[in-house]
């Protein structure tokens, strides 16, 4: 988990800060883990754009991830960290006992031929998976469920983590990275350890084309738009536009959007910092 700078080579190098991505050990992903996915470039079935702004990413294939980790009680043996296009975290290729393959979230620090197991009664170690009950108290978890055998859901992406602080009847009180406190069934699975590739924030992409290279392209500020085009829009000269907000109206600093009748709220115990 390193990152490297540039030299001023080219002025797309310039300023570029990346990764080199030392833990990786493999550029050949598992073919039987593989589903193609076609580049839609915002347009929904019709053919029409529905969502603005993308278009023109390189090709990838989607590597499917076992959120789940219902291998109980079936070791595995780490075979390769791999980089990921579709996610911020790096993955690792499990090859289990039983010859299944499978990858998962690779955890910080996880290194090619450990053993990982998971399932009820396994070992609170670092890439094992078990219940919430069984974590000690104190313990850093990521891939956490919300719901029983639903999958991970919860602290997913790169130099993630969270705590288990405490528990409770059949209920298990969790602190995340946002700074949320959260009751979570206690049956439901994390796995021990931080996500890896915490570094990944402090790339800086260098150039334009790099966006483009990920499917994002050029954004128009609201501003710059007609009255037609955007409520920000229009005015003479260089108007900042009243109050920020959506291309629909919504303002879009400070305003709450979280649904107040979501069925998950109750068992937010305290609010993320502000």
């Amino acid at each position: 988990m390193a990152i490297k700078k540039f030299k001023p080579i080219t002025p797309g190098t310039r300023h570029r800060i990346g990764n080199t991505y030392k833990e990786i050990t493999t550029n050949v992903p598992e073919k039987s883990l593989l589903v193609s996915i076609s580049n839609t470039g915002g347009r929904n079935n019709q053919g029409r754009r529905s969502m603005r702004y993308i278009g023109g990413a390189n090709k990838r294939q989607y590597r499917l991830i076992d959120f789940k980790r219902d291998n109980f009680g079936i070791e595995g043996k780490v075979v390769s960290i791999e980089y990921d296009p579709f996610r911020t975290a790096f993955i690792s290729l499990v090859v289990f006992v039983n010859g299944d393959k499978r990858y998962i979230i690779a955890p910080n620090g996880i290194e090619v031929g450990m053993k990982i197991v998971s399932g009820p009664g396994s070992a609170p170690e670092l890439g094992n998976s078990l219940p919430l009950s069984e974590i000690p108290l104190g313990s850093v978890i990521h891939n956490i469920e919300m719901q029983p055998g639903r999958g991970a859901q919860m602290v997913r992406s790169a130099g993630a983590s969270a705590q288990l602080l405490s528990r409770e009847g059949k209920y298990a009180l969790i602190k995340l990275n946002s700074g949320e406190n959260r009751m979570v069934l206690a049956s439901c699975l994390a796995t021990l350890g931080v996500v890896s590739n915490g570094d990944h924030s402090l790339e800086i992409k260098g150039k334009a084309g790099k966006s483009r290279h990920l499917g994002i392209r050029p954004r128009t500020r609201g501003v710059a738009m007609n009255p037609v085009d955007h409520p920000m829009g229009g005015g003479e000269g260089r108007s900042s536009g009243g109050h920020p907000r959506s291309r629909n109206g919504q303002k879009s600093k400070g305003l709450k959007t979280r649904d107040k009748n979501k069925a998950s709220s109750r068992l937010i115990v305290s609010k993320k910092k502000k």
